[in-house]
Parts: structure tokens; sequence; C-alpha cells
């Protein structure tokens, strides 16, 4: 008897290379799923543009950088689909019609949304409120199962099952509601000991050589209440030591560092030091893999877009279905020839 494996969608937004926090946070989990589940990774490039229209020239750039990270992390083709958003019209089509169900009120209530129009400091456009729309799009078109998030995401899976929920009551049961599979990966400190993030300038990429991954690292935020090597330091919440614990394999060694800083017998300098050189090798791998697929842009697009060609077949289904339940029986499976 053949198992059927449950699907999965998660994707990022293509909006630079990743860094730690994706690595730790998503990809290490997304390279494990591979094995137990039928895995889409959405590079969701439509997304970007939500809150960064203004810049479309870096989205291609980005998407080859994004997609180069995923492959070296762990990411196979061979085993996943990798979908393009907007190389799959039917996301677009798709979130147009699950629109429908979505009062603005409710959008507006979306308290992602909220935060973004504040951190950003944006005039929200209609992309922007639609935004969770266009993400229950983009799970329920593969009819995704389950959907790895952080905690900050259960918002729009809530509404995703909302929408799910919705249609099928209303028209007929085509679209499982999905649920979430909430991380319980640590969320890593930046270099200035905020949430590891892009656009806070504190990220280390996964992309950067051993030498600016030292210099990122002795530049980073430990113990604020500590003058002088020898003064007692704390190792709770200290990022060097939180970093310590995910990437050196050797406990003992974490434990004494700690008991030393603790009694001030050892400095930041060192502690740094041996730091960059665990994450230095912890890296080299990964490296290696990317810089050899860095090398061939040309075969690297062609997974992307043999990956999109084969989620194209399901997404014109599932919008087939959706179409015809919702009354729009004369256009499925027909065209209308351009004059």
């Amino acid at each position: 008897m053949v198992e059927i494996k449950k699907r999965i969608l998660t994707g990022h937004r293509p909006t630079g290379p990743r860094h730690l926090g994706h690595l730790v946070g998503t990809l290490t989990t997304w390279a494990a799923l591979q094995n137990t589940h039928d895995c889409f990774f959405l590079i969701a490039d439509l997304h970007v543009l939500t809150t960064d229209y203004q810049h479309p020239q870096q989205i291609s750039g980005n998407t080859q950088e994004v997609l180069l990270d995923w492959l070296a992390a762990g990411i196979d083709p061979k085993r996943s689909t990798l979908v393009l958003q907007s190389a799959v019209p039917e996301h677009a089509q798709l979130a147009l019609l699950l629109g429908m169900l979505v009062s603005e009120a409710r959008l507006r209530r979306n308290p992602t949304y909220k935060d973004q129009v504040k951190q950003l400091n944006l005039q929200p456009s209609l992309g922007l409120l639609g935004y969770p729309v266009l993400q229950a799009a983009d799970i329920l078109l593969y009819k995704g199962q389950i959907v790895p998030v952080g905690e900050d995401q259960l918002p729009h899976i809530e509404l995703a099952r909302e929408i799910a929920h919705r249609f099928n009551q209303l028209y007929r049961p085509i679209f499982p509601e999905p649920e979430a599979l909430l991380s319980t990966a640590p969320r890593l400190p930046g270099t200035d000991n905020r949430t590891m993030h892009s656009s806070y300038g504190n990220t280390i990429l996964l992309r950067d050589t051993p030498e600016e991954t030292t210099r990122k690292v002795m530049s980073m935020y430990t113990d604020p209440t500590r003058i002088h090597p020898t003064d007692p330091g704390h190792v709770e919440g200290n990022p060097l030591f939180i970093y310590l614990d995910l990437f050196d394999p050797d406990v003992e060694q974490v434990k004494d560092f700690k008991a030393r800083y603790q009694a001030g017998t050892v400095g930041d300098v060192v502690v740094k030091q041996h730091l960059a050189a665990m994450l230095n090798r912890y890296l080299s791998p990964l490296r290696e893999k990317r810089a050899e697929l860095a090398k061939d842009k040309d075969a690297l697009l062609d997974m992307l877009h043999d990956g999109s060609r084969r989620a194209r077949s399901i997404a014109s289904q599932t919008l087939g279905e959706t179409m015809e339940s919702m009354g729009l029986t004369l256009s499925v499976n027909k065209s209308v020839p351009a004059r």
C-alpha cells in the first residue's frame, strides 16, 4: 500500500539573501520535512510588491539569491516542488475569487497588517490589505494541508482556514482547511540583540565569507553590564551563548565557557573568536555548495521553472474546480481567442 504524504506549502518573500535566522528558523526544518511530506516551496515574489512595489529591479536578483540559499541548505528540487509565484498566474486568479468571501473589516483586523503599516510607515495599498487573501490562495491552490509558520503568521493561517471553510459551505468541498505547523526553533538574535532581520542590518548571511562572518561576530552585542573582561558576566540572554548552544557541538566546552564567563576569567574577545570559528566550520559545507551552484545561473533558473511548470498543472485544475463551483462554467477549459 502506497503511503500518501500530507502536502506542505510554505515559502519566503525574495527580499534578499537568507541569513542564519532563516537557516535555524525554517530551512533546517524544511529540509527535514522533505523526508515525510509532499513539499511545495514558494518564492513569493508577488508578495514583495505589497510593501516594496517602487523597487521592482531588485526582485529578480533577490529571487536567485533566495534560491541559491535554499538549495545550499538542503532543499532538493528532485524531492520537492519549487515554485515561482509569478510564473503561476493561477495564484493571482484564485486570490481574486477568494477575495469575494472576505470582508474589508475582517482584513483590517489582521494584526500583521496593522504592524506592517505602523513599522514601515506605509500608506497601505489594496495589495497590502489583501495580502492574507493572496497567501490563502497560495496554500489552497495546491490544497496544502500543513503550513510551517512562525507565531506571527498564525493569523494568516486562521484566515486561510476561514476562507476554505466558507467556500466549502457555500459551494462544494474542494479545499482542506490547512493546519499550522508552528516552528519550535528559537528566534535567533541579530548582532545587535534584536531579532535577526534583513531590514535591521544585523544579519549574518549564509553567503557571507568567513572574514565577513568573523567581523560581524566580533562586533556582536554581549553583556552591557560587563565593563572589563575580569567582571563576572551574564550568560542568560547573551547572544554569544545562544549561538554557542546552537552551533558548538562540544557541550562540555560550552559549559566551561559559561562558567568562566560568569566567574570573570574569560573575556568577550576570546569567546567571540571561538564562536566565529564554530560558525565558519558549520557553514563551510553550505558555502561550498552555494558557490558551486552559483557557477551556472541558467541551470539554477531551469530548476525553478521546471518546478513551476509542474505546479501549474495542479494549480490549473484547482482553479478550474473553483470557477465551476462559483458559476463561471463558460470559462472553464475554454479560451477566448485574441482579436
